[in-house]
């Protein structure tokens, strides 16, 4: 894929205009769902466990028929250490804990991405802090973790201090893109060739908030997916001040710098965010992860 420099990126806004011409026929089966009427499908355990609670996005998996869930449990208060627990199901529906959860106590984990590449999984996931870091497994469950990213601005200078987090992955033609936000102020990009050096693509947000009132106040890429030779970026967002809400969004682009968000937004309200497809062999499911993992079926 060819990109532009950053000073090019930056004032050229062509593919800006004429995708908002065409965010209308944006797929039905991307956009359109309704929930599974035995929602949610997995939830905290409420008792005195490690994943009394679950928090913000899991990330699944499926893989030879069986789906895989990683996700963030902990107990006590929103400052608790948060650990890694994996469950899985064969249906999508119904799910089952690892007998030997959490996967990972060593360090807190949330709000991870999963991709399988040559044989390893990687997964971007934030730590204490907002910190996005990276972990590696070849079995889906015993992780190493490999520390935390190192983002550089266009010029090669690191970026400045403060929250990175919230990563969504994706991988092409030999290159990593990450998609993270900075105190869900908007979605930056950077991309790297080696996972080691991490150099935005353009200083600026590539997705900021607003003007629209549904995303005024927070957005955070959860998941980029390719359909028909466009990419689709799932966010979720909110329009109070005090985030005591959160919606699921999207937004369309031709080349994952410039982006234009879809006329329907938000296509999940009611609180359900942090939306994750996943394709079960023959459509979409729309999986929203926060505060409870909730599954939405295409209406077609």
């Amino acid at each position: 894929m060819h990109l532009t420099s950053c000073k090019q990126r930056s004032s050229d806004n062509s593919n800006l205009r004429s995708l908002n011409t065409d965010t209308a026929r944006v797929p039905a089966a991307l956009t359109d769902f309704a929930p599974y009427s035995n929602n949610p499908v997995f939830s905290g355990t409420a008792t005195d466990t490690w994943d009394q609670k679950i928090r913000e996005r899991g990330f699944i998996l499926r893989e030879d028929g069986i789906y895989y869930m990683w996700y963030t449990g902990y107990k006590g208060d929103e400052s608790s250490e948060k650990h890694l627990g994996l469950a899985t199901s064969t249906d999508g529906l119904s799910w089952t804990r690892y007998k030997d959860n959490p996967v990972f106590d060593s360090g807190w984990v949330e709000d991870m991405t999963v991709i399988k590449h040559e044989g390893t999984y990687y997964m971007f996931a934030e730590g204490r802090g907002d910190t996005a870091h990276l972990m590696t497994s070849v079995d889906k469950v015993k992780w190493e973790r490999k520390g935390p990213l190192d983002i550089r601005k266009c010029s090669g200078e690191p970026i400045g201090k403060g929250a990175f987090g919230t990563p969504a992955i994706w991988y092409e033609e030999g290159v990593w893109y990450i998609f993270y936000e900075r105190d869900d102020l908007g979605i930056w990009l950077a991309t790297s060739t080696d996972m080691k050096v991490w150099t935005n693509k353009q200083d600026d947000p590539v997705i900021k908030m607003g003007p629209e009132i549904y995303d005024q106040f927070a957005v955070a890429m959860d998941q980029v997916i390719k359909y028909n030779g466009k990419y689709y970026g799932y966010y979720h967002a909110s329009e109070f001040k005090d985030w005591h809400e959160w919606t699921s969004c999207m937004a369309i682009s031709e080349d994952l710098i410039h982006w234009t968000k879809y006329e329907g937004n938000p296509i999940m309200r009611e609180d359900k965010s942090s939306p994750i497809l996943v394709h079960d062999g023959e459509k979409y499911l729309l999986y929203t992860m926060h505060p409870e993992v909730c599954v939405h079926f295409p209406k077609k």
